[in-house]
This record gives C-alpha cells, sequence and structure tokens, in this order.
C-alpha cells in the first residue's frame, strides 16, 4: 500500500530522532511490502531560520495532502535562542499551536505506560508500581480553553492586568468525550473525566456534558475527579487509571506528571487526532537543544508515535504492534540509552538504538 506521510524534522533532537524513526518505518515498508513517501515540511524555529515565520501557508497546505504526519520536536533555549526574542505570536510554540488549529487536531492522546524492565527508573515507589507496573492514557482536547481563548494585556486603574479567557462549548467537549470512549472500549472500559467543577462554569459545563455522552456506553465504569485531587492520585495509585479525559490546560499539566511516573519522558509517544483518521504524532519530550549533535537522546519516543501513526491513521495495526514488540525486544536484550541506563544494562547510542529497533522489525 501506497502511503504519503509528512515529516516535520524540526529543532533540537528533533532531526534525529525522526531520521531514526524513518528507518523503523522504512523496515516496515520492506517486511510488509508498503510505500511510504516522505514529505518534509517545515514548522518551528527551523522554519523561522527558512522563512521567518514558526508556520507558513506552505507548511498547511502540504500537510493536508498526507495521510499523517511524524514530528520530532520544536523550539530552543528560551535563554540564549533568538527565536524568544520575538514576539509570541511568532516564536517556535505558535506554529504548533497553529498547525493543530489549521487542521483541526483536536484529540491529543498521551500514553503512559510503565514497562517491566525500566521498573528503577520509575521515581515511584515499588508498592506503588506494583507487580505488573500500570499503562494508562490521557485524552486531552486540545484546540479550545485557555490555550486558544481572547487574552490580553492592559493597563485599568492604572494597573497592569493581563487576562486570559477558558471558553468551552458542548460540541467541543462532546466530540473529544466520544473519542475518550471509543478508545476505552478497545481498552479496560474506564474513563476519568478530571475537571475543576467545584470552581468552573466551563469545568461543569464538562460534566454535564460527559455524562450525556456516558450514557451511551454503558459498558463503561465513568468516573469524575477533580484535577488537584488527579494529580495526587497520578502519583499515589496511577494503577488506577485507564482513560483520563480532560481539558487543554489540565491535560498538558496532568500528562507532563504521567511521562516521569513511567521513568522517562524519552519513552513516551503522543498523537493528535482531527475527526478523521488523520493525525500528527510526535514525542512528549520537548527538543532537548543541549544534548542536540551529540547522540545520545532517546529516539523511542519517536518510533513508538510512528507505530501510533500505523494504528491509528494508516489502519496497520499488525505492523504498529510489530514496532510496539521491537521496542520490548530490544529493552528486553538490556538495551538502553544514556536517559535509561542503569546500572548492569547495556548504554547504547541514538543511532545505535535506532539500528537494534530496524532489525527487530
Amino acid at each position: 500500500m501506497d502511503f504519503r506521510i509528512g515529516l516535520i524534522h524540526g529543532d533540537g533532537i528533533g532531526p534525529e530522532i525522526v531520521d531514526e524513526a524513518v528507518k523503523v518505518l522504512d523496515a516496515v515498508a520492506e517486511k510488509y511490502g508498503h510505500h511510504f513517501q516522505y514529505s518534509n515540511l517545515l514548522l518551528g524555529g527551523a522554519s523561522i531560520d527558512a522563512t521567518g515565520l514558526p508556520l507558513t501557508d506552505d507548511t498547511v497546505r502540504e500537510a493536508k495532502t498526507c495521510d499523517a504526519i511524524l514530528m520530532g520536536s520544536i523550539g530552543g533555549d528560551a535563554k540564549t535562542s533568538p527565536w524568544y526574542k520575538l514576539e509570541p505570536s511568532k516564536r517556535p510554540e505558535a506554529g504548533l499551536l497553529g498547525i493543530r488549529h489549521a487542521l483541526g487536531l483536536f484529540a491529543n492522546l498521551r500514553p503512559a505506560h510503565l514497562y517491566r524492565e525500566l521498573r528503577d527508573a520509575c521515581p515511584l515507589r515499588d508498592d506503588i508500581i506494583g507487580e505488573d507496573g500500570f499503562d494508562l492514557i490521557i485524552v486531552r482536547e486540545l484546540t479550545g480553553g485557555l490555550y486558544f481563548g481572547k487574552r490580553e494585556t492592559k493597563e485599568v486603574d492604572g494597573v497592569l492586568t493581563a487576562t486570559d479567557s477558558l471558553s468551552y462549548n458542548e460540541n467541543e467537549i462532546r466530540r473529544i468525550a466520544k473519542r475518550a470512549f471509543e478508545i476505552a472500549m478497545k481498552r479496560r472500559k474506564k474513563v476519568t473525566e478530571v475537571d475543576k467543577a467545584n470552581v468552573l462554569d466551563s469545568s461543569r459545563l464538562w460534566r454535564k456534558i460527559t455524562a450525556e455522552v456516558a450514557a451511551e456506553y454503558p459498558e463503561i465504569t465513568y468516573e469524575n475527579m477533580l484535577v488537584d485531587n488527579c494529580a495526587m492520585q497520578l502519583v499515589r495509585d496511577p494503577k488506577q487509571f485507564d482513560v483520563i479525559l480532560t481539558e487543554n490546560m489540565f491535560g498538558d499539566i496532568l500528562s507532563d506528571e504521567a511521562s516521569m511516573t513511567a521513568g522517562s519522558i524519552g519513552m513516551l509517544p503522543s498523537a493528535s487526532l482531527n475527526e478523521t483518521s488523520f493525525g500528527l504524532y510526535e514525542p512528549t519530550h520537548g527538543s532537548a537543544p543541549d544534548i542536540a549533535g551529540q547522540n545520545i537522546a532517546n529516539p523511542i519516543a519517536t518510533v513508538l508515535s510512528a507505530a501510533m501513526m500505523l494504528r491509528y491513521s494508516l489502519n496497520l495495526d499488525t505492523e504498529a504492534d510489530d514496532v510496539e514488540a521491537a521496542v520490548q525486544k530490544v529493552l528486553t536484550d538490556g538495551y538502553r540509552t544514556p536517559d535509561i541506563w542503569s546500572e548492569g544494562t547495556k548504554k547504547v547510542s541514538e543511532s545505535e538504538m535506532g539500528d537494534l529497533l530496524k532489525a527487530n522489525i
């Protein structure tokens, strides 16, 4: 089968980790008789350097011709990079927000899975982790809420005052809730909706609409949880969660917390989907400019993002299983990049890890 895949190499370690993921995708294509046609797209700092803008119309137009997009990481060192001397609307992260909006990527999927082999890298106690670890996924609404609301800073009665508006309508909530319940149907059939309904009107609407959607899925256990309690429960007993459904800002914070309980943010993929099968796939970690070019980054999160792409956008479940099995095999065999290395395991470089994963396809 033929597929057109957009590649956003991005900034920092982004180009390196995307190249390692492409190694694995090429092995998948060869093994299963597919043809992946790659289209290189500019976003973030690389786009600013080339065009003066973090996102161009050309990138959006080209992205819409692809079946899916695989992205590295964007951004740089906020203290030293000239990108951060620009106004906020022209910085690298504005490009990411812009492409999410332009492509209608409203559903962000952030798995947090603790591999048995990485128990020592998990900061939680053994009695919290348990024998089998944990496996949860955060389904975060991505195109509404505070990050996309009206914002301004102005002088009010002689005092500088900043305002950020938070709004959601029932349609935005209903579509992300349906996606979360559909995902739960393929997992352990539990959804935890997270909000701040004791304070916020928007959260009370989230509870109302999500309860209506829950009624359509009687097989699924449904509960509500306040965001501050959820933050505590993620480190107290992460095994209790299956699918966490929440709004944009809460999801941003909770998914980063969950990623660290899984041992290393370098291990975790993510997907951002629209209402079709199209999606943008990226690792959850940042661009790590301090280690760029040193061949020590962990490419596994990007490779697992490629596996999610195979599964959710290209409908290649067997191929996705194969990639995930390759990751498991390499970890079982004791190979580790520096971020997850521990005494008694075999430290390998970024490119060596990519070669090992490719060899196990």
